[in-house]
């Protein structure tokens, strides 16, 4: 009998796909934020103590602290000018989920998310009733301007209108030595988005899913079209059914830009199989991505496009 192929323990993080007119001095700071995430994780995901679950948390959290994405400080603005934002959380072994939507006045919404997960029996908190249980887990209340950025401000000026465009989600899968697997999303969801509006990113399935069995997933793109198909669950099934981990991402977005017709449905995906093989595809002009494994940091933004560094040159 063949002998088991063995896990390798690897970190992938995904910082948004879109349609990348950007300045450059954008695109370097969404390249060096994914990196700075990624191994943040990693080094989370390493050691005596390390976890897939605390890999993901703690590199969602870097992207919640870091500007450039839209989520915690950076995050878009509704229509009216404010800030909501969803958190989610997941590890494949038991199922256990957490999440939050619609959330405010917090800089971690996936750290939220992880409480509701571990301090609650349910499995997502919306609105105030997240606001309030953040407050009872001493969560510290932030003002919505100390999370706007400028660049963020003018884009709601541009648009005041919901245009979808530019997907920046963030997201991060996981998997450890014991072959725990774990995923985590973070959004302020899309500029000019009607109040209380919810996406994908906290719905169990749909921006994310994960399975010990089979492997992780994490999604970024048109959210209401990721949803209406439920991408993350949608690429575990085609890996149940055998399709390697790449094979997996690509049917997944193609499967979806064939059955939403309304408008162009695109998006990007990053999914760990069970050993730590990685699939990732984009239908979007590019996506912000990094992933660490075998002590190698990959790296890059456009089709196509990636960089190598050994993580001892570059931690």
């Amino acid at each position: 009998m063949a002998a088991q192929e063995k896990v390798i323990p690897t970190i992938i993080v995904h910082g948004g796909a879109g349609n990348m007119h950007k300045h450059e001095q954008v695109l370097a700071e969404y390249l060096k934020g994914v990196k700075i995430a990624v191994k943040a994780g990693y080094q989370a995901l390493c050691g005596d103590t390390g976890s897939a679950l605390n890999a993901v948390e703690a590199a969602v959290s870097s992207m919640e602290d870091f500007h450039i994405f839209n989520t915690g400080r950076g995050s878009n603005l509704t229509v009216d000018g404010e800030i909501e934002m969803d958190g989610f959380i997941m590890e494949g072994k038991e199922f256990r989920t957490g999440a939050v939507t619609c959330v405010q006045h917090i800089t971690n919404p996936v750290q939220l998310a992880r409480m509701v997960m571990e301090k609650t029996d349910h499995i997502c908190l919306a609105g105030p009733g997240a606001n309030k249980f953040a407050k009872l887990m001493g969560v510290p209340e932030v003002s919505t301007e100390s999370l706007i950025v400028e660049r963020r401000r003018k884009m709601l000026e541009e648009k005041r209108s919901f245009n979808p465009d530019t997907y920046d989600t963030v997201g991060a899968v996981a998997i450890d030595a014991d072959g725990n697997i774990a995923c985590a999303m973070s959004t302020g969801g899309i500029t000019a988005q009607m109040e209380g509006r919810v996406g994908d990113a906290p719905l169990i399935g749909c921006g994310g899913y994960c399975d010990n069995d089979y492997g992780g997933v994490s999604t970024t793109g048109d959210g209401e079209a990721i949803a209406k198909v439920t991408l993350a669950r949608n690429i575990i099934f085609y890996m149940e059914q055998g399709l390697s981990a790449q094979a997996a991402a690509e049917k997944g977005l193609h499967y979806m830009e064939n059955k939403i017709q309304s408008h162009p449905a695109q998006g990007g995906v990053i999914v760990l199989d069970k050993y730590g093989h990685i699939g990732m595809y984009m239908t979007t002009q590019g996506m912000s991505w990094a992933y660490i494994q075998k002590d190698q940091l990959h790296y890059g933004l456009l089709k196509g496009e990636e960089f190598v560094e050994k993580t001892d040159d570059s931690m």
